[in-house]
């Protein structure tokens, strides 16, 4: 089977021109991970961007990589056009049996739609949602992603749900629908923990009001006199932002937190290797990594129960599930996780992880998916 995958070259949003070797986003690098262990299928990665770069033709045996120029005018403000355009004409060449667009965020959704193939879209960050709890104003970026989005669903031959809680946001639009989870980079299911001598909860998210830091450090105030223990944050923060002032406020006032800033994929596996547990209090999120991430390596878990968080995580059996509102919810669900030294809840989601989580089983999962596509009827 030839497959043509849409992702986008993350050189292009991070206008790394120079660089000649491309990077995607977590969830598509681990699914090539899967995508690599499947000889019959031929992957071509194509990527758009605004600057001419260097790649690689090959990426690995069964997979290729195209980037493709297209000029400013040819991205928003003109829907994409120019991307289309651009992936219609290298897809003549390729010739693939199936489309996919990873993600409904920029342009690859859009160009999967209007390639004349048949083909699936992968939402990852359910725009219309996001847009929707952040008040986008009109003709703000999320504001006119949502619209795209919506107009994308209904016109695809199936839309990946990577939970149910996607699932149920598009059931109304779509034609079909599958919830597949995101896949883990394997390098997390090979962390060896690490015994560590201080007691360190890990937050791992970009500091926003939608990721509720804020509310977080309030909460785990009442638990402070209990035992020692540090909470670290990670992820990029915008300082210009009120919120994120708000944030380096409070932790000026409490010497058990620190920001520690972003953390790649290396640095997170560090951290993780010798981390008590992970906390993520979001109002709002659909398969957040650094959960599965956690999960495969073997680190407790407290999540807020919120969007598809309930579909990764298993609440007193695979790691704990509260109200991200509720102060003293929050605050009991980190007790509890500073608690559980014997480390059970943690044992049984790493096993789980490997089951669901694993680039294998997800590459599997989707070659499923695009026969089901491709021995369906077309409208």
């Amino acid at each position: 089977m030839k497959t043509a995958l849409l992702i986008t070259d993350e050189r292009e949003p991070n206008r790394e021109y120079k660089c000649e070797t491309p990077w995607f986003g977590t969830p598509p690098e681990a699914l090539l991970q899967g995508l690599v262990k499947l000889p019959d299928v031929e992957v071509h990665i194509i990527s758009c961007a605004q600057r001419p770069m260097k790649s690689p033709v090959k990426l690995a045996e069964n997979i290729f990589f195209h980037s493709l120029h297209v000029p400013k005018i040819g991205w928003l403000r003109t829907g994409y056009q120019g991307c289309i355009r651009a992936v219609r004409c290298k897809l003549r060449e390729i010739r693939p049996d199936i489309v996919h667009g990873q993600g409904t965020e920029r342009d690859c959704g859009i160009s999967a739609i209007f390639s004349g193939y048949p083909n699936v879209i992968t939402i990852h960050g359910n725009m219309r949602l996001v847009a929707r709890i952040n008040r986008a104003r009109p003709f703000t970026y999320q504001w006119l992603a949502a619209r795209l989005e919506h107009f994308m669903i209904p016109r695809s031959d199936g839309v990946v749900c990577i939970t149910n809680y996607t699932r149920e946001a598009v059931a109304s639009l779509a034609r079909k629908t599958w919830v597949v989870p995101n896949p883990v980079d394997s390098s997390f299911f090979e962390v060896k923990r690490l015994p560590s001598p201080s007691v360190q909860i890990l937050c791992v998210a970009t500091v926003d009001g939608r990721k509720n830091q804020n509310a977080l450090i309030r909460a785990v105030d009442t638990l402070r006199p209990q035992g020692n223990f540090e909470l670290v944050f990670l992820g990029g923060a915008t300082r210009s932002n009120a919120y994120v002032r708000e944030f380096f406020e409070l932790l000026e006032t409490r010497p058990w937190c620190r920001y520690a800033g972003f953390a790649d994929r290396h640095a997170l596996r560090q951290y993780m290797a010798s981390a008590t547990g992970l906390v993520l209090p979001s109002l709002e999120d659909n398969c957040p990594m650094v959960v599965l991430e956690a999960m495969a390596a073997g680190v407790p878990v407290a999540a807020a129960h919120v969007g598809g968080v309930p579909d990764l995580v298993r609440h007193g059996e695979t790691g704990l599930l509260f109200d991200p509102l509720n102060k003293e919810d929050m605050a009991a669900a980190m007790k509890q996780l500073l608690e559980d030294r014997e480390l059970s809840m943690a044992a049984r989601a790493q096993v789980e992880a490997r089951q669901r989580f694993h680039p294998e089983i997800i590459a599997a999962r989707h070659l499923e998916i695009y026969r089901d596509v491709l021995s369906s009827p077309r409208r």
